[in-house]
Formats: structure tokens, sequence, C-alpha cells
């Protein structure tokens, strides 16, 4: 009889698991990343400017360090800034 009364107080909770995130530059070879197309390297950065994390974007190890370089040249060369500007109000 106790074993019935515990068998229903138990809430079974099942885990969902996100969707796995492919590769952007796997996915579609075609897609380069360079230093002097800003176009393709602000999706991977948030509204402070700072580089978005590889969880984040679902970037591969490879290509997360090509983008890191490749922010960085951008931030030096001006085409992307250091800090977003902040509008005070």
């Amino acid at each position: 009889m106790s074993n019935n009364t515990t068998n229903t107080n138990i809430i079974i909770k099942r885990r969902v698991f996100p969707r796995k995130k492919i590769c952007k530059f796997c996915a579609d070879p075609s897609l380069k990343i360079d230093y002097k197309n800003p176009e393709v390297l602000k999706p991977f950065l948030n509204e402070k400017g700072m580089i978005l994390h590889r969880r984040q974007t679902g970037t591969c190890a490879y290509h997360q360090r090509r983008l890191t370089t490749a922010v960085k040249r951008a931030r030096i060369m001006a085409l992307l800034p250091f800090v977003a500007d902040i509008e005070v109000e």
C-alpha cells in the first residue's frame, strides 16, 4: 500500500535537449572568414561589441579561432568597434 502512494507523488520531468547548432562556415564553404568583410563578422558580436562564445553561435573550434583573429584584425583596422556606443538617457 505504501508503494502505491510513493509512485503517485513522483513527478517525472523529461529533459528537453536543444537542437545542436551547426557551424555556419562548415555548412556553407563559400562563406569565408575575412577581416575585410565586417558584415560576416557582425553577427558574432553582441550589442557591446564582444565576441560571442562557441556555445552561443554554434561555430566549430577551428572556425571560432579564425573568427576571433579576424574580429581582432578588423578592430585594429577600424572596421569594427572595440566597444559599442552606449546611449545615455
